[in-house]
């Protein structure tokens, strides 16, 4: 990362220390200005979604929907005690690997997040209407050509390297509805980029989405995993896709398919411990696409429960001593 991750205040009334402790807590925006779904919510204004985000006792968010851009950015977070812990980007891309404008898209990103003085650059596929109508049941989907993933893999690391130039990690983002959905489809990008250059954003609402168990994929990628989504996933809606009931993910959006941390069927104690195992010390992203409640309850809801969980993993760590 460009700078170092900001160090969480010690909680006094804490019983234990969590292995985690060293690991900022941030969190993704788009629960107030959503940007695959704008209608659901009135719009925000920055100031106030900044003003939340603080108040609510995160240290970092992902650059969100109206923000600034560059060094008013930068200021605007100083002055709340935020940063800038991520920008976010999707890579247009078929089967055969990259459209010719993918390369673009991520240098512009890039640009932003260092112009900012951010973290790490987080890439994912941009949605793709065969794959979409799969999401949730995606292991019988087409997926990349051999020759497309080939052709992923060195577009990743030519922006892992131009990246680190600028003294930032780049993290790869499973998504649903994309070319890299499912366990096995995160195992073959892995195998075919630099372990030296592409880390892994582990988003572990979007392993569920693809069949995966998330716990496993962090032990499994513990070297790799450099920056992580937490979301929990609504059993009801996660049902409804598997069985061909509802289709794409902008329906699963709308179904509220992404649900509070601890009100789905994510073992969020069994991911921090694989994360704890990994010695993992980088940001834990809270996110929440859509919610039914208004988007400061929601967040406030998220990082109450991450933050009862790594209290109970600081005590289950001192027990076991």
């Amino acid at each position: 990362m460009s700078r170092a991750a900001p160090a969480r205040a010690p909680a006094s009334e804490e019983q234990g220390v969590s292995p985690l402790s060293a690991a900022p807590i941030g969190v993704v925006p788009i629960l107030w200005n959503n940007a695959d779904l704008p209608e659901l919510t009135p719009a925000v204004p920055y100031s106030q979604v900044l003003d939340e985000i603080a108040r609510l006792g995160y240290e970092g968010t992902q650059l969100g929907v109206g923000f600034p851009r560059g060094a008013e950015l930068a200021g605007e977070l100083a002055r709340r005690g935020l940063r800038l812990a991520e920008v976010y980007t999707a890579l247009p891309c078929d089967r055969s690997g990259p459209r010719p404008d993918a390369g673009k898209v991520a240098r512009e990103a890039l640009a932003e997040l260092h112009a900012a003085g951010g973290d790490v650059l987080v890439v994912a596929l941009a949605l793709s209407e065969d794959r979409d109508a799969w999401v949730g049941r995606a292991d019988a989907a087409p997926g990349l050509t051999d020759a497309g993933l080939r052709a992923l893999g060195a577009l990743l690391d030519e922006l892992g390297a131009d990246a680190a130039e600028l003294g930032h990690a780049i993290a790869f983002h499973n998504h649903g509805g994309t070319y890299v959905e499912t366990p096995e489809e995160l195992d073959r990008l892995a195998a075919v980029t630099s372990p030296s250059s592409v880390g892994l954003c582990l988003d572990v609402g979007h392993a569920t989405l693809g069949g995966g168990d998330a716990p496993s994929m962090i032990r499994r990628h513990a070297d790799r995993v450099v920056h992580v989504h937490l979301k929990d996933v609504a059993a009801g809606p996660l049902e409804a896709l598997r069985a061909g009931r509802l289709s794409g993910f902008v329906a699963a959006l709308r179904a509220r398919i992404f649900v509070p941390l601890g009100c789905g069927v994510l073992d969020l104690p069994a991911v921090l411990e694989a994360l704890a195992d990994a010695r993992y010390r980088s940001w834990l992203m809270v996110e929440q696409d859509t919610s039914h409640e208004p988007p400061s309850e929601a967040a406030a809801i998220g990082r109450r429960v991450l933050g009862a969980m790594l209290r109970c993993q600081g005590i289950w760590a001192q027990e076991a001593r």
